[in-house]
Order: structure tokens, then sequence, then C-alpha cells
């Protein structure tokens, strides 16, 4: 097993996407802590996968959560070598003009602030443990080809490009690689919310028909390309934006 002995966060990891991460590292042999603002389900889900899981409710906007956060993760399993930073939050389409300063802040403290919390707290215990770390930050295609109605998302998704590369510049020297990957929407909870008030099956089929592959992404999709920027296969890559996207942001 590729992840035996090692020790993962994953934000956002007791649904959609976060959930199919965390069931790959487990499978792959690591220990990982489900981090998320529904406790309930993470616990329900940490009891699934036995002793290796670990859940624990975080509020990833808040710095003192995920201070707690890495602390937590270290008394319980004395290390962390990857932090996944999967929790966000998306958006009814609307036009900008129509949008609320009350969603601008809460979609940037979620899906931004959260990526320089945990950055911030992650990487002193990176570099105390002086070993190899890796944080996966999961941004969308949304950063790449935006979507017209989803312009507050999109600059949310859009900001963690540049911070990814640069962050990765700066502990590049502490041996610790920082990647992003970018998905296409897929088969999660916020995939309704995404398509807006037209017919679902409508709007869900004319999407799909943007993705030249013909399907949507699938947590698992997401999960292999974490395995591998996480893995020694990947240890020569750092910055990069992987797109999981079937094709299409070409």
């Amino acid at each position: 097993m590729r992840f035996e002995n090692k020790v993962v966060i994953v934000t956002g990891g007791a649904s959609g996407f976060g959930k199919g991460i965390v069931e790959k590292f487990i499978n792959e042999g690591a220990k990982v802590l489900i981090a998320d603002i529904n406790y309930e389900s993470a616990k329900e889900f940490s009891n699934e996968l036995g002793k290796n899981a670990e859940a624990l409710k975080v509020d990833v906007s808040k710095a003192l959560d995920v201070e707690n956060m890495i602390k937590e993760t270290v008394l319980k399993f004395s290390k962390i070598d990857i932090l996944v930073q999967n929790a966000a939050i998306g958006m009814k389409p609307r036009m900008l003009i129509d949008s609320s300063e009350e969603l601008f802040d809460n979609l940037f403290k979620i899906n931004v602030k959260s990526i320089y919390l945990g950055a911030k707290n992650i990487i002193p215990q990176f570099i105390k443990q002086k070993a190899a770390g890796n944080i996966i930050n999961i941004v969308s295609t949304a950063a790449i080809r935006p979507r017209p109605g989803l312009a507050l998302y999109n600059a949310t998704k859009g900001a963690l490009v540049p911070m990814t590369k640069a962050l990765a510049l700066e502990v590049a020297q502490y041996k610790i690689r920082v990647n992003g990957i970018c998905p296409v929407a897929g088969e999660t909870p916020m995939l309704k919310e995404f398509l807006g008030e037209q017919d679902p099956s409508t709007a869900y089929e004319n999407f799909k028909s943007t993705i030249p592959l013909g399907r949507l992404a699938e947590p698992y999709d997401v999960a292999n390309a974490c395995l591998f920027l996480s893995s020694e296969e990947a240890n020569f890559i750092t910055g990069v934006m992987l797109e999981v996207d079937g094709g299409r942001t070409i």
C-alpha cells in the first residue's frame, strides 16, 4: 500500500469529492483526519472506515479551528504528511450585479481564506518534522474556464491558482510540495446548486455535453489525482494545476 504510515488531513472530508479522497487514502494504508463542519456525518463516516480514521469538527474559515485541527492530528497520529484542502461552498447562478456583499464575503471566507489558514498552520508543522510535506488544494475548472452567472465563485477559485503557485515557490526550500487540482463539476451534493433553477435533467445534459469525455467528474477521479500528486512518483512536481475535467478546459 502506497500510503502506509502516512497521515493525511482532508477538509470537507465527509461528503462529495472529499469523501472519495478519504476513502482512497484509507484503502492505500493512510491514517486520515476527516475535518468537516458537519461533525455528525464525519463521525459516522470515520466509524465506517475504522481505526485509521478520525473525525473532527472544523470550520475552515476560523483560525482557531484550523490551528486546533493541526494540533489534534499530531496528538492523535504523531505527525502530518499531507493536507488536502477540499472544503468549499458553491452558489446558485446569478449575475454579479445581483450578488450580495454577504455572499461575496462568505464565498471568499470559505473558499480562499481557508486555504491561507490551512497553509499558514501546516507549514510550520512540516518544517518542524524536517520531512517532505504535501499540500493539495482542490481548485476548479472555474478558475480556468469561468461560467457566466458564477462570477464570485469563479473569482474565489481563480485566486487559488497564483496562491498555490507562489506558495510552492516559497516552501520548495523545505522540500514541501504544493499543487492544485482543477476538477470539472461532479456528481456531488453541490451539483444541483450549480445547475440553478432550470429543469434539472435538461441542465445536467446540457452541461455534460460541454465535456469531451462525456461525463461529469466522480469523487474517485479527484481522489486518484490527489494520490498521484501526494506520491513518490510525483516528488518532482510542484506548483501545478492538474485538470481533472474530461477535456472541458481544452
